[in-house]
């Protein structure tokens, strides 16, 4: 069984427009066309099972439109045996925070979305700290994007000491790292995360790591807060997990739990 924790998709209208454009900002070409279906083709290529879907809010008034789309994509999957998982997104601009995250902890999400980078907001501010506090007190899982981001280069918005911070002020259960710790910055993760009571995801970080740094990282931190993620569209799923596969310093206990144990306990499914 295989669960990618971190993939993006669009309804069809918007993806035709956004990936084109957020290919060009970004300067990665997407290995689909970041519908639902171009995923669900990219999983069965991939023999991925289950994945996650994370949608960005950049902009307050998308929360409804958002919230719509990742409610019918739930609302259409097998409950038991679920292939696609959308969690919720929140924007820190938005004072009715509570509200809202009670609102998505009521339709059933698992989790929210934030992305320090696309949102112009360092994690650990306080609008940050209230939705991550929130959100733990509600059972959800908190994913977040940290480190740098093509679309902000030379820029972080969630830096490893910011995590820490937003750690001591709201010991959240829930939260999931992407791009294991600090995208980039991997150096700087390993010194300061390892250890804490986060998870990792993998997204990025597979084609982008050596081999040596990603499981000694894992080792370090502990295999069982390891989730793999590929980023999808901006990565490639099947070859995220050829390579995650062809590492020769997991064992295959290790690789099932990063592939899909630890996310079945979070996700509870």
């Amino acid at each position: 069984m295989i669960i990618d924790f971190h993939t993006h998709i669009f309804p069809d209208k918007v993806a035709a427009a956004a990936i084109p454009k957020l290919a060009s900002v970004i300067n990665i070409s997407p290995s689909m066309d970041g519908t639902i279906q171009g995923l669900l083709d990219s999983m069965d290529r991939a023999k991925v099972d289950t994945s996650v879907i994370l949608p960005v809010i950049t902009d307050p008034h998308q929360f409804d439109s958002i919230i719509r789309f990742a409610s019918s994509i739930n609302e259409s999957q097998d409950n038991t045996y679920p292939r696609l998982i959308s969690f919720a997104g929140i924007h820190p601009a938005m004072d009715n925070y509570k509200d809202l995250l009670h609102l998505i902890a009521a339709q059933g999400f698992s989790g929210i979305k934030l992305h320090p980078n696309y949102q112009d907001t360092c994690f650990d501010d306080i609008r940050y700290l209230r939705i991550v506090y929130t959100a733990s007190e509600l059972g959800l899982i908190v994913q977040v994007h940290t480190g740098e981001d093509p679309y902000t280069p030379g820029e972080q918005f969630c830096s490893p000491d910011m995590v820490l911070h937003v750690i001591e002020e709201t010991a959240p259960p829930k939260l999931v790292l992407a791009h294991m710790g600090s995208n980039e910055h991997y150096d700087e993760a390993e010194a300061k995360l390892c250890g804490q009571n986060v998870y990792f995801d993998t997204a990025y970080s597979i084609q982008h790591m050596s081999e040596e740094q990603l499981v000694r990282m894992i080792h370090l931190h502990g295999a069982d807060k390891v989730l793999f993620g590929s980023d999808a569209p901006w990565t490639d799923q099947r070859a995220d997990i050829e390579r995650f596969m062809s590492f020769t310093g997991l064992s295959l206990t290790e690789k099932k739990q990063i592939l899909h144990g630890n996310a079945q306990l979070l996700l509870g499914i």
